[in-house]
């Protein structure tokens, strides 16, 4: 089952990237639109989760490093709906990759794994693929969306740490509602979006690519967790990679992402190997 499970997560999430750069070209408000989408994907989770065998923690820890895990989803998912509108497709998805650094980083500092030589490789082959994608010839410029695309791993890394095994401790379809309902809440405070707001932007968006974007992200996400309770760590991570080949290649072909594409191809073969070696 875990098989069907990885599978469906590989076309889902191709489709969420491929699907949410096509909505924020239609955007006004990159705080608006993460709301909407966060909500239709959440009240989508809700919908599953008679599906999936109802439980709940009692350990009131749980729910408190969920919180805290939640206000860092809500950075990420509002960083990353800005840089998704500024970068290609493709290279978001492997920006993406480097959340899996910053987890490395954060289990030899904080958690007090050992150092393995071929995670670090793993890691370095990360860093190389990006920095591959983004060099340009007397042209070192950081930009904002790059930057925030790096700020956003860093911070969703830091929500995996606080959120390691909790998905195990509830139904998984209503973890996932959480997951996206909660920061969603989150954002709508922070940034004061009104309904108004998140209506306007249904209305004069594009309503077809944002329910497709909605409905991809929360069943991708517990086909993902689904997966990972069924399988095995090393055999799933390096399935998972593929959606970086499977953005460059989608990307080329539908929004005619033609820029740097023998980049991008080296650049997801390589982050493919690095995952490979890091869970080996």
């Amino acid at each position: 089952m875990w098989l069907l499970f990885i599978f469906l997560y590989i076309i889902l999430a191709v489709a969420f990237t491929q699907f949410f750069k096509i909505v924020t070209n239609t955007s006004t408000s990159d705080g608006a639109l993460i709301v909407l989408l966060q909500s239709i994907a959440g009240v989508c989770a809700l919908l599953l989760s008679p599906f999936f065998k109802f439980s709940f923690p009692t350990d009131w820890k749980i729910y408190l490093f969920l919180s805290i895990a939640c206000i860092f989803y809500a950075i990420t998912d509002r960083m990353n709906t800005t840089v998704r509108g500024g970068l290609e497709a493709s290279t978001v998805s492997i920006i993406s990759q480097l959340s899996t650094v910053f987890m490395i980083l954060a289990g030899l500092l904080f958690f007090k794994e050992p150092f393995v030589f071929k995670k670090i490789f793993g890691a370095g082959l990360i860093i190389f693929s990006n920095i591959l994608i983004f060099y340009k010839k007397g042209k070192q410029k950081l930009d904002k969306y790059i930057f925030l695309g790096i700020l956003a791993n860093f911070t969703f890394s830091i929500a995996l740490s606080l959120d390691v095994n909790i998905s195990e401790n509830f139904n998984l379809a209503f973890y996932v509602a959480l997951t996206l309902l909660v920061p969603a809440f989150f954002i709508s405070k922070a940034e004061r979006v009104s309904f108004s707001n998140i209506r306007n932007e249904f209305v004069g968006g594009n309503k077809k690519a944002i329910i497709i974007t909605s409905l991809c992200w929360s069943i991708m996400l517990i086909c993902e967790l689904k997966a990972y309770q069924l399988g095995n760590v090393t055999t799933i991570a390096p399935l998972c990679a593929l959606t970086v080949i499977g953005n460059v290649i989608v990307g080329y072909v539908f929004l005619k992402e033609r820029g740097n594409l023998l980049k991008k191809l080296i650049a997801a073969v390589l982050i493919i190997i690095s995952v490979l070696l890091i869970n080996l």
